[in-house]
């Protein structure tokens, strides 16, 4: 990740009108629609006074994922990817047009349910009486990674969970829909207990009211994903 810096590190979030004019020049069209897209959560982030980048990958970038985060130096890097990648277009071809903005949303708030766990030292980390339970025969090397592949599998569930709290508060007339659109995506070509295999929790927040505020002393979308998240050992 840290060839990440060499990146364009975009000025939108410096107070500096010339500086963020030159940077967006710099953009492809594509590039600015998610930015625009994203801006409410980039919002949100700043309002938690979360120490938060956004970097706009200037090489082609064809096998990454177009919207990802990075954690370098006590910062999380919001990076979009999306130069001669054929992923932006197969994603955009996955979502519905009314959906779009809230759809991207989500993908960021998600992300941002990574950075919260970075922040808090807890990446990888399992809830008090939690194991991991591994199958028998594994040899050393593969322990390792199967540890490593469902501690991954346990972040995706919880950054999902972040999202669809996102969504229930800020988009709940459009939460079924975007809860079926991820719970389809999540589906797709999914390898039972696998790093994206987060169907357990997806199943759970079919009820938004779950992932409400509403009686948790104004609990904030980390809190409540947490929550819900919990519930799931496995």
């Amino acid at each position: 990740m840290r060839s990440v810096l060499a990146s364009l590190l975009l000025a939108l979030l410096v107070p500096s009108a010339a500086r963020a004019a030159s940077a967006a020049e710099g953009l492809t069209a594509m590039e600015k629609r998610w930015l625009d897209g994203i801006w409410p959560v980039v919002g949100f982030a700043k309002h938690q006074g979360l120490p938060l980048d956004i970097v706009v990958q200037p090489q082609p970038a064809p096998e990454a994922a177009p919207l990802s985060l990075g954690f370098v130096d006590g910062r999380c890097k919001l990076v979009l990817s999306m130069r001669e990648n054929p992923e932006v277009q197969r994603t955009m071809e996955q979502i519905e047009p009314a959906l779009l903005d809230a759809s991207l949303e989500l993908m960021a708030a998600h992300e941002l349910g990574h950075c919260r766990r970075y922040l808090d030292g807890a990446w990888h980390g399992l809830p008090a009486g939690f194991v991991i339970q591994e199958p028998i025969g594994l040899r050393p090397e593969q322990r390792q990674a199967y540890r490593a592949m469902r501690l991954t599998r346990r972040e995706e569930g919880y950054a999902d969970l972040t999202g669809l709290a996102w969504t229930q508060r800020q988009r709940p007339q459009q939460y079924a829909r975007l809860h079926a659109w991820l719970l389809a995506e999540r589906s797709r070509e999914r390898l039972p207990g696998s790093h994206h295999d987060t169907l357990a929790w997806l199943q759970l927040a079919a009820d938004p009211a779950l992932l409400a505020a509403d009686g948790k002393d104004g609990a904030t979308i980390f809190e409540t994903a947490a929550s819900l998240w919990q519930r799931v050992e496995d």
